[in-house]
């Protein structure tokens, strides 16, 4: 049987519905009426129940409090997030993923660079409970959309323009936008509207998130393979909203392992604690992380990224540590955004992979002899070990 853990709410037991997401469903403090003015942050959400017939639709900001960019979200409280997001009221119609047209000028939002005055008509007034997921952001109040229009021009950017415009591959288009300097999130949003590839088609929020995570890690793997390895043993330390990250860079060629320990009471390991573990060797790997789901692409796109800004490579290892202080999920963006983070912090350093470890040991709460009869990577010996 699929445990919790693995599972995260994708319905993989075959419930109807999550019930440790319908547990953390509480009503919005936010009251809006049957029509909408306000600001596009801009962002599209895309349900996946029903593919290929989903729900989707903008999200419409009605205060200033409003955050959608995770990268600004990061360093806030579960109640600072709640706040931030249970302003923004999203406005959902069904829709045939293989015509994204039919989303009209919300795609059009979606491909500015800055906010976007629009209009919305709802069928109704919005519901006013707020919804979670463990790989997308809070969503605040949801109504069936009317009308949706555009109140001002979109920023779009001519090299984005033609992308939208042509047929290109959207790894090859990615590739190229990221080159041009376009932030992840951005490319994150005009992937999953459908605005990207050579057939063109709306991408669940949640697949687009993974989809955009392995896309932009394995583009960036691509160059580390080329480059020189670490010449030392570093160990680098984060933790956020009671996640607690250690990782563990050690020299020779690219290969990536992540582990994730849930503490018991925390949420998606419920009564009984829990690890799950990845590992991709040098050649990588074709099948889906089914331990982690998300939280294994997002953690291994931030890692492939900042060995990109060192000009390294090495063989990398992810301890992640879940306590029962995390009760609500927030998405994989925690992930994404505290491996970043813990690469901003400076490393220590030492000379053999047994100092290491024991250093990165005083700070886990699980014993390390539990990630060790695990692994994978930590089991192979080489001389620049010791």
């Amino acid at each position: 049987m699929v445990s919790c853990v693995q599972c995260k709410g994708r319905l993989l037991c075959g419930l109807s519905s999550c019930p440790l997401l319908e547990k953390t469903r509480f009503q919005s403090g936010v009251r809006v009426g049957r029509e909408v003015a306000g600001d596009s942050p801009p962002n599209l959400f895309v349900g996946w129940k029903g593919y290929p017939s989903v729900y989707a639709g903008p999200l419409i900001s009605v205060s200033d409090a409003t955050v959608d960019d995770p990268s600004q979200m990061y360093g806030m409280g579960f109640d600072e997030i709640i706040e931030a997001r249970s302003s923004l009221v999203r406005g959902m119609k069904t829709a045939a993923v293989n015509d994204p047209s039919s989303m009209g000028e919300a795609r059009d939002a979606v491909l500015s660079v800055k906010s976007v005055g629009v209009e919305a008509k709802f069928e109704r007034e919005p519901s006013f409970h707020l919804s979670f997921s463990d790989m997308t952001q809070p969503m605040g109040p949801t109504g069936s959309l009317k009308k949706f229009r555009l109140t001002s021009n979109p920023s779009i950017p001519a090299k984005v323009d033609e992308f939208a415009e042509e047929r290109v591959k959207a790894r090859d288009a990615v590739s190229e936008l990221m080159q041009s300097g376009f932030e992840y999130y951005y490319l994150q949003k005009i992937f999953t509207a459908g605005l990207l590839g050579e057939k063109k088609k709306l991408v669940p929020t949640r697949w687009g998130i993974t989809a955009m995570d392995r896309i932009v890690a394995d583009e960036h793997i691509e160059k580390i393979k080329l480059m020189p390895a670490v010449n030392e043993f570093r160990v680098y330390s984060n933790e956020y909203l009671h996640n607690h990250y250690e990782i563990l860079l050690l020299p020779g060629m690219w290969e990536f392992e992540q582990f994730e320990a849930w503490w018991a009471g925390s949420l998606w390991a419920a009564g009984e604690a829990s690890v799950a573990h990845e590992y991709e060797p040098f050649e990588g790997r074709s099948d889906y992380a089914e331990e982690e789901g998300g939280g294994y692409y997002a953690g291994r796109m931030a890692t492939a990224e900042a060995l990109v800004k060192l000009n390294r490579q090495a063989r990398c290892v992810v301890f992640r540590e879940i306590y029962d202080g995390y009760r609500l999920p927030v998405g994989v963006w925690q992930v994404r955004e505290s491996v970043r983070k813990a690469f901003e912090n400076q490393p220590e350093k030492f000379a053999t992979r047994s100092e290491a470890l024991a250093r990165i040991a005083t700070r886990l709460k699980r014993p390390l002899s539990q990630y060790l009869a695990r692994t994978v990577l930590l089991k192979q010996r080489r001389l620049a070990d010791f």
